[in-house]
């Protein structure tokens, strides 16, 4: 069955661009991950410095495989100064 995740990250003004450089480096990195079926970055054109990623994973062992992978852990890092508030992750499975 597969994995569904939403997460949406709040960056300070001041620091988008910096966001949006860390953000393309994850998402090619990621995209390259064994299981991933999606993962796209979104920016919310009403509410400036908000993004959200929407990813679809073959299984919970490739999401978590994701998570401990040695880009997201520098991923981690260099963005929690450019945070305004920490990130919303919402995982779960299609209905229909």
């Amino acid at each position: 069955m597969n994995i569904y995740l939403s997460a949406i990250i709040q960056i300070k003004e001041n620091s988008i661009m910096d966001a949006i450089e860390l953000l393309k480096k994850l998402v090619i990195e990621t995209r390259k991950e064994k299981g991933c079926i999606q993962y796209d970055l979104f920016e919310d054109h009403r509410n400036k410095g908000v993004f959200f990623i929407h990813e679809n994973w073959e299984t919970s062992e490739d999401l978590h495989n994701h998570q401990v992978s040695d880009h997201m852990l520098k991923f981690r890092e260099n963005i929690v100064s450019l945070l305004e508030n920490p990130n919303v992750v919402y995982v779960g499975n299609k209905l229909f």
